[in-house]
């Protein structure tokens, strides 16, 4: 409680323990905790969690550390089919002008940044899909590594010089924003109206941040992660 104190997150505890307590008095089903979270006693007493910490060892400063500057994290899990209950009652405590969901960018990745410069240049299609389907499907690969891997790669760029204009131009664009969305489960709440703060934009009806989760991170901005499972629905039912 002490290192809670002393970083000033008294307040966010009890703002995650009003959610859970919202949900479990609407009888709305609640995960028993994930991540780090588990590890902090308060949030086990508060009921925040489910799973004693003291029982299992859990490391509490792999949760809240005073060397580490920075807010704390708890994912809350709902049933999925109640997540929007729980939207609403955070928008009518706090003020829908003071929440929002937050913004997050699709990336143009190796094949993807490939197919859409094809797209642009007008390279026949059967053409642009042979090329990216020899991106070797490795988790977060980008071009120079895959033409490091698949020297075939390599020999198909230097066989044409619309495919070589392809290839120079993705590697320019690969890495860049290529589309907006609605993070899965991140809101922000502030104590102020939110566009007195950062940019706001309307997407599907709901207001969005447009700074995204790393940007507010630094910013300082109250951030809760609000999940919806589906698992959770199945068991309720």
């Amino acid at each position: 409680m002490g290192v809670i104190g002393k970083m000033g997150f008294a307040g966010y505890f009890l703002i995650v323990w009003d959610l859970r307590r919202f949900a479990t008095e609407a009888g709305i089903r609640v995960g028993p905790g994930r991540g780090s979270a588990a590890g902090s006693l308060v949030g086990y007493l508060l009921g925040i969690t489910s799973i004693d910490p003291l029982r299992y060892d859990l490391i509490f400063e792999r949760f809240l550390n005073p060397a580490r500057k920075e807010m704390p994290d708890i994912d809350l899990d709902f049933a999925g089919d109640d997540r929007q209950e729980v939207m609403n009652y955070i928008r009518d405590k706090y003020g829908q002008d003071k929440v929002a969901q937050i913004i997050t960018f699709g990336k143009m990745k190796a094949r993807a940044v490939l197919r859409d410069v094809g797209r642009a240049l007008g390279v026949p299609l059967a053409e642009v899909d042979a090329l990216a389907k020899k991106v070797p499907q490795v988790l977060d690969i980008t071009l120079r590594d895959a033409i490091r891997m698949e020297p075939e790669i390599q020999k198909d760029v230097d066989s044409d010089p619309q495919k070589k204009e392809l290839w120079e131009i993705s590697l320019k664009l690969e890495g860049l924003n290529r589309h907006a969305s609605k993070h899965a489960c991140g809101i922000v709440i502030s104590d102020r109206i939110l566009d007195e703060l950062v940019p706001v934009y309307v997407m599907d009806s709901d207001e969005i941040t447009q700074f995204d989760m790393n940007i507010l991170t630094k910013l300082g901005m109250l951030k809760i992660d609000v999940l919806g499972l589906e698992m959770l629905s199945v068991l309720s039912r």
